[in-house]
């Protein structure tokens, strides 16, 4: 008695297939969304802890936010970027839904900055009034100058990985 083993190797074949399909897809969710290139900045550690950065101290000089300043006066939003002021504020908490630090720096004479820091997701930043920072995250412009949030690593990978630089120390 001979069986047709045609449709056996069918079904067999197509259950292979299935399942190198399933594990690609699993591949593919798992990893992180190809993002555009950043401009030349220093790389941000993959540490959530605070650690040293790459860059040297943050500089006040005109061009270092020229692309902060033009965002500004384009009232673009939703733009990624690298911000250098010094803190002229500190703001409360804002303790409603996910915890923030906030507060302001000046990037420019005319420009003053909110920064929005997921207290969360990252370990709080010991900044005071005077201090120097470099910021990276995405700006969203408002009338009064704008803010910097997703300062710090996105778990979810939805948003590129942001930062904060104060006395030789990443906080993200």
């Amino acid at each position: 008695m001979t069986t047709d083993r045609k449709p056996i190797v069918r079904r067999a074949f197509f259950i292979l297939l299935l399942i190198i399909g399933l594990r690609l897809a699993t591949q593919m969710r798992s990893r992180p969304p190809a993002a555009a290139p950043a401009p030349a900045a220093p790389a941000a550690p993959t540490t959530r802890t605070p650690s040293p950065p790459t860059a040297a101290a943050p500089t006040t000089a005109p061009d270092a936010n020229r692309e902060l300043i033009d965002a500004a006066n384009q009232q673009r939003s939703k733009v990624q970027l690298f911000a250098t002021g010094r803190v002229t504020r500190l703001l409360p908490d804002d303790n409603e839904g996910s915890r923030h630090q906030k507060f302001l720096i000046r990037a420019a004479s005319d420009l003053t900055v909110m920064v929005v820091y997921n207290l969360d997701l990252a370990p709080r930043i010991p900044a005071s009034v005077g201090d120097s920072v470099t910021v990276r995250g995405e700006y969203i412009w408002n009338e009064k100058g704008g803010l910097l949030h997703w300062t710090h690593h996105d778990p979810s990978r939805r948003h590129q990985p942001g930062w904060v630089d104060l006395n030789r120390t990443r906080y993200q």
